[in-house]
């Protein structure tokens, strides 16, 4: 049997089924076009390391509601390990439905628990794009927009938003063109902590909604606004379809627990593309999640605060910034001008690992550091993080 040289052209194979045909590569191009996000290199270098100071993972660091525990414990022991609905449990939903409506008013949404937010984000696309179909996306941009994007045929429209964090909407109208499918948003951000302004998010629903255009609105770090209330663009559109879930709000990230809601149709075909993907969110999370729609995160999120105005204190004077007003993100500019560069001295010298933000973009010049760890390590970052910014000048 005769097989086809490693590194033979792909292009020159004959069809699929021809006695002639070539033996295929072991993964298929769409797989082998992607890289394992500099987030999970970052994840499995700390892993490697000695006592590292790790402000790379962008997760919780307190602990899940013990409501939600006891919660998981419960429906574990009562046999509730099978599937649930596509859509998922009953109470779950009429819980979060009722809170949608209590914030935006009883309209006709549909609403579906999902496999976290990746998994509702992942079902949206999927629902929403034809090969060729154009989103516009705001960089820097959470890792898995673009691949995302890509993967499922779509093309992205990428509006720098640096050095600022501020969108332009007169600038998101010039990139709307007639391919343009959708627009995706993501206030709180990750990894800029930027919390776009009331009056921005309204005029960019009503964008949307005049030319066509889906608003998708990553609201999963909504919980985490400081400074000014969280304002959702589904408040000035009822064409906007909403992503959120409980991995950040609640420290569920392992939990898989997701939710979207919008425009009924939609929603409902995302429902359908469940079944033959995820099947359903895990059920024992699910009962977990309705518990934890119970439970008081106002102390947790308070100690986050608390964090992000300590390490803006250590730093101010050595790194440049905007100050966040969300997420728990810090997004510096990097000493020496490229952040690859400062990330790979920053493990060398201090065992520090921060995410560069050529992982969020084109633009090498920023660093993103997650402040969501215990002071001691937090305390222990600040001072790792000024002596490189001190031996750097």
């Amino acid at each position: 049997m005769k097989t086809t040289p490693s590194g033979a052209d792909a292009s020159a194979a004959p069809e699929f089924g021809s006695k002639t045909a070539p033996a295929r590569g072991i993964i298929a191009r769409r797989a082998s076009a992607f890289d394992s996000s500099g987030i999970r290199r970052a994840f499995d270098l700390a892993a490697s390391l000695d006592n590292p100071i790790n402000l790379s993972i962008g997760q919780p660091d307190f602990p899940m509601p013990v409501e939600a525990s006891r919660a998981a414990i419960s429906a574990i022991e009562a046999g509730r390990n099978g599937y649930t609905p596509t859509q998922g449990i009953a109470p779950l939903r009429e819980k979060l439905l009722a809170q949608v409506e209590a914030e935006l008013g009883p309209a006709d949404r549909g609403l579906c628990i999902t496999s976290g937010a990746s998994g509702g984000l992942v079902l949206a696309l999927m629902a929403l794009l034809d090969p060729g179909d154009e989103v516009i996306i705001f960089e820097p941009a959470f890792v898995m927009y673009r691949p995302l994007i890509e993967f499922f045929g779509g093309r992205c429209v990428a509006i720098d938003t640096s050095p600022s964090f501020t969108i332009d909407v007169d600038q998101v109208a010039a990139a709307i063109t007639p391919a343009t499918r959708a627009i995706l948003l993501n206030s709180p951000s990750n990894p800029t902590g930027y919390v776009v302004p009331a009056d921005i998010v309204c005029d960019l629903a009503r964008l949307a909604e005049s030319h066509g255009v889906r608003l998708i609105s990553d609201e999963l770090y909504r919980s985490y606004c400081y400074d000014e209330p969280f304002v959702t663009p589904a408040r000035y559109s009822d064409q906007v379809l909403v992503i959120d879930g409980f991995s950040k709000s609640h420290a569920m990230t392992g939990w898989r627990v997701g939710s979207l809601h919008g425009p009924k149709k939609l929603v409902d075909a995302c429902a359908t593309l469940q079944q033959y993907t995820f099947v359903c969110s895990p059920q024992v999370g699910q009962w977990a999640a309705l518990a934890a729609m119970e439970s008081d995160m106002g102390a947790p999120l308070e100690a986050c605060r608390r964090k992000r105005d300590r390490l803006i204190e250590g730093l101010q004077g050595h790194y440049r910034f905007i100050k966040p007003g969300g997420a728990f993100y810090l997004y510096p500019e990097a000493p020496g001008g490229s952040g690859e560069a400062f990330a790979q001295r920053a493990v060398r010298e201090e065992k520090l690992i921060v995410v560069p933000g050529n992982v969020f973009g084109k633009s090498d010049t920023h660093i993103r550091m997650a402040y969501t760890v215990s002071d001691a390590t937090l305390e222990r970052g600040i001072a790792a993080l000024r002596r490189l910014a001190e031996s750097a000048e």
